[in-house]
Parts: structure tokens; sequence; C-alpha cells
């Protein structure tokens, strides 16, 4: 299936709109924390368990989704795992308690993780090498869009109508983004032919055997450092920047208003940048920019430099290392592999945030504040997580290159 450059655009829009309420629904609920763990009486320093559990349900379904993602349609797989993603999400606005909502939060990441690795495997199906850098970059503004306005928007209905509100307008959004994917999306085939197109004696390759190849091992090992790195601090963001900070409450939307809105600029230059320089380059410069953040954020905090420029730099790294990493991603495995490649990926990806998390929040304590001690030890060790990343894109560009050599010999 060979697309015009006007069906692609239009594809690359579906799946954005579709990561958009992905990102949504996973980033509104820790903004939300002190606002909900009020009502339910849920400690602060717990609420990384909540992120935690949305995490770890999606790596789970992502490794299950490993071993037959790549049998189906990919616009059907990605219906179904939209359906249940928003049934979740409206389910968490009924949640009475930590236990409730926790358990809301696993249905819904048992089908937000299938959803991310079927959307990246369909802009790696019909997005030509070239390109994907660009196009991996828009998709990625999902994450910036969500921040400029949908986390905002959540945070304001939250402040009026409750903290249940945008639970149950996530939802209906999602739905009607879902209908509208199904209804403009092509079917998703091409992955299919290419191996119906293979010789009837080549043996399909199976899930381990890709697993065990030094290059994918590589592939997996990036995300890990990422997450962790960027996890034991989200959940807590906005518990440390009111607490400990003194970051008004009713100023928390304009931050992610005005972080989102650089950062979707930014990203849109992301893309070219990594197709003109390479991933290994810009995840260097977007590494040193995290490490820097959290230097004088959280281990020594500089209380001059304002939040909003903290938070602003925050986002920025965040934006250079993920472009960069998913788009060295997609050439690791071959079409007929990559939605199985994808979901293992996605796995260990959900299960490094979930771990990350978790330890932060066994590492953190609530002081009678409502501040959070221990926040400088959980920085020190995410810098020294997140200083693993361009080192692993550079062994994997290598090595892609040199097998993309070979295979052309």
């Amino acid at each position: 299936m060979k697309l015009d450059r006007t069906s692609e655009r239009t594809i690359v829009f579906l799946v954005g709109a579709v990561q958009f309420i992905n990102i949504l629904d996973f980033m509104m609920v820790m903004p939300l924390g002190p606002d909900f763990a009020a009502s339910l009486q849920i400690p602060t320093s717990h609420l990384g368990w909540i992120g935690a559990s949305y995490t770890a349900a999606a790596s789970v379904s992502g490794l299950a989704g490993s071993f037959f993602l790549d049998r189906f349609d990919r616009r059907s797989v990605l219906a179904v795992a939209m359906l249940g993603l928003v049934i979740g999400t409206a389910a968490g606005g009924f949640a009475t308690g930590l236990t409730s909502l926790m358990a809301t939060r696993v249905l819904a990441g048992a089908f937000g993780g299938p959803a991310t690795s079927v959307s990246l495997s369909i802009i790696a199906d019909v997005v030509p090498t070239e390109r994907r850098g660009k196009a991996m970059g828009a998709v990625m503004g999902a994450f910036s869009a969500a921040s400029v306005l949908g986390v905002p928007a959540g945070l304001e209905l939250s402040r009026h109508g409750g903290w249940r509100t945008p639970f149950f307008s996530v939802a209906a959004l999602g739905l009607v983004i879902t209908i509208l994917a199904l209804l403009r999306m092509p079917k998703m085939r091409l992955h299919l032919d290419a191996r119906a197109a293979r010789s009837a004696g080549e043996a399909d390759v199976g899930i381990w055997e890709i697993v065990r190849r030094p290059t994918v091992l590589l592939a997996l090992a990036a995300p890990v450092t990422m997450m962790l790195a960027v996890f034991s601090l989200v959940p807590n963001l906005s518990s440390y920047f009111q607490y400990n900070a003194g970051y008004p409450r009713e100023r928390l939307g304009l931050l992610y208003l005005v972080g989102g809105s650089i950062s979707f600029f930014v990203l849109r230059g992301v893309g070219s940048l990594v197709d003109r320089f390479g991933p290994p380059r810009v995840a260097l410069a977007g590494t040193g920019l995290y490490i820097v953040v959290l230097y004088v954020g959280f281990i020594h905090r500089v209380p001059s430099i304002p939040i909003m420029v903290l938070f602003v730099a925050f986002m920025m790294a965040g934006n250079f290392r993920q472009v960069a990493m998913s788009t060295t991603s997609t050439r690791v495995p071959a079409p007929a592999e990559r939605a199985r490649f994808m979901s293992i990926q996605s796995a260990v990806q959900h299960m490094a945030s979930a771990v990350g998390a978790a330890g932060a929040s066994a590492v953190l304590v609530e002081r009678p504040d409502h501040s959070l001690e221990r926040m400088p030890l959980v920085a020190s060790g995410a810098a020294v997580l997140s200083a693993f990343l361009p080192p692993l894109l550079l062994l994997i560009d290598r090595r892609v290159r040199e097998q993309r050599r070979q295979e052309a010999a």
C-alpha cells in the first residue's frame, strides 16, 4: 500500500489525535494528584502508586500483545485499544479510594499500552525513513498538546467542578476521536502483506528470537534508563511545586499551559533536527539540559529560578530525548515484526515507568505540611540514569547502519 503525501499527513494527524487522548489520560492524573488525594484521603507520598498501577498494566498488556498484534489489521487493533481506554478512564471518575482508583487505572493502562505501540507502528509503516523523524516529532507533539490544552483544562475542571469531571470529559472526547479515526483511517494491512509475501518455506520469526538480538536488547535498554529517570519525578511534580516550592494551586494550569505551548513548537523542530543530525546527538543535547534542570531544580534547588522556567526546561529536555529514542526504535525491526517489537518495547518502557514511580514513592516521605522529603536523593538517581541514553542510542544507530549496509551489499 503506497500512500500519497495528503493521505500520509491525514494518518499522522489521526494517530496524533489518538495519542493526544492516550497521553492526556495518563498525564492529567498526576497534576490532579493533590486534588483527589485530599478528597479520597490519599497521602501525597503515595501518589506514585497510582501512576505505577497504570504503567504496570500497560507493560503486561504490551508484552501480551507482542505475541499477536502483528496478526491483525492495525486500525482494528487501535479501535479496540482506544475503546478499552475510554471505558477505563470513565470508570476512574467513580473511584472511592486508593484501591478503586488504582483498579480503574489498571484497566486504562491495559488498553493504553497497546494503543501506543500500534500507533507508532502505523507511523513506521506509512512514513518513509527519510521523513519519519519529522512525523514522529508531530505525533510526539501530542504530549505538548495534552499539556497545552488538556492538562490545564483538566485542572480548571477539577477546581470548579470537582476532580471527577476531568475523567468523564476525557472519556467522552476519546470516544469521539476513536470514531473519527475509524471513519477516516484506511485499513492498515501493509505488515500482513509483507508476511504473506514471504516464501512458503520461510518460517515466521518468533518473539523470543527477536528479543535475543543484540540490537533489540540495546533498544529495550534505552527506554528503561529514560523512563526510570523521568517517572521517578513526574508523578510528584505537582505536589513538589505546590508544597515544597510554594507554587500556588490556582496557577498550576498556567504552568502546564505555558510549558506545553513552548515545548509544542520546540517539538516541531526536534524531529527535523533528528533527521539532520541523528538521534544520538539530539539525545545528548536533551540529556545535558535534563541533568542541569535536575541539579538546579531538585538536587540543590536555586530559589531564584522561577518554577515556570524549570518546568519549561524539564519538558523541552524530555521532548528531545523522547523523539530521538522513538525515531531510533522504528529503525530496529523489520516491517512484519514492527508491532511485536513496539509492544515489547512499550511493555519494558511502561514497567520501567512503574518501577520509577513506585520506587520514588517508597523513598519519599510526606511531611506534616504535605511537602516531600528526600526529593534530592530521587533526583540524583534520575540524573545518573539519564546519562545512559545517548551512548545507548549511539550504539543502536551504528549497529542499524551496519546491518543496512550488509543487506544492501
